[in-house]
């Protein structure tokens, strides 16, 4: 009793104040178009973008979905492709020398321009946005993989090779678990990266996703089921980050511990 007494001022304390925060949001900007007599052309009210949703809850819904299987594939592949990779580099100096410098030039191309060339690579439907999701995670992942594993201490290699620990044993038992935090700081960072470059991709697509949704709406100046599907997207992309974050404290209790 004592405990579930002690972990609700806790929860209030984390809850609140981002509730407060988004209410106090919402508050103002209703007040901000009924004040200065906004048209809901160019910036509808909440009550309008809760109508238009409510007009269209399956359609909205399918939409939401095709985004999300989007993010979720493109932010997948990314991860096994990364830390695969970083595992790789980390490995052999030299692979790692040669490489890097490619994949800081390959991820300064802006993601924009690749997005029309991947309708023409792979054509239409979930391939180039899920493709594009991709590219856009990667280079995050890799980079915080690395980092992880070059912060292990030289004093535990230096343990696993007098146990005569092969490289395999040294990376499950030593390296990977060390660089487990910094793997999750590149985790939280490319799942708040997914879901844009998954819209993206779908406003070039136009034929499913919320980024459709907003694209075709804007075009028949249906400002209030653009902003309905930007909504929707919102809550996708936060709800993804916390999941996140939720395997993170799972996995990781102790480094909560020590970063508090």
């Amino acid at each position: 009793m004592s405990s579930t007494t002690g972990d609700t001022p806790g929860l209030l304390s984390r809850v609140g104040p981002p509730a407060i925060g988004a209410v106090a949001a919402i508050a103002a900007w209703w007040a901000a178009t009924a004040v200065f007599h906004i048209r809901s052309f160019f910036l509808p009210a909440p009550p309008e973008i809760v109508h238009r949703f409510l007009e269209q809850p399956e359609f909205l819904l399918q939409e939401s979905w095709a985004t999300l299987v989007e993010t979720v594939a493109g932010f997948a592949i990314a991860v096994v492709a990364a830390l695969t990779l970083a595992v790789l580099l980390a490995a052999v100096p030299i692979i790692e020398r040669a490489t890097l410098p490619l994949l800081v030039t390959l991820n300064s191309v802006p993601k924009v321009a690749i997005a029309p060339l991947l309708i023409v690579w792979l054509g239409y439907g979930p391939k180039p946005k899920i493709f594009l999701a991709v590219l856009i995670c990667f280079f995050p992942l890799v980079v915080a993989a690395m980092s992880g594993f070059a912060s292990t201490p030289a004093d535990f290699s230096e343990l696993s090779r007098s146990l005569s620990a092969s490289w395999w044993q040294t990376y499950v038992k030593i390296r990977i678990p060390w660089a487990l935090p910094q793997i999750f700081v590149g985790l939280k960072v490319a799942m708040s990266l997914a879901p844009i470059g998954a819209v993206v991709a779908e406003v070039y697509n136009p034929d499913h996703g919320l980024g459709a949704v907003v694209a075709l709406s804007s075009t028949s100046a249906d400002t209030p089921l653009a902003f309905a599907a930007i909504v929707l997207l919102a809550i996708l992309s936060v709800t993804l980050y916390y999941l996140v974050v939720a395997v993170e404290r799972l996995v990781l209790p102790w480094a909560r511990e020590i970063s508090g």
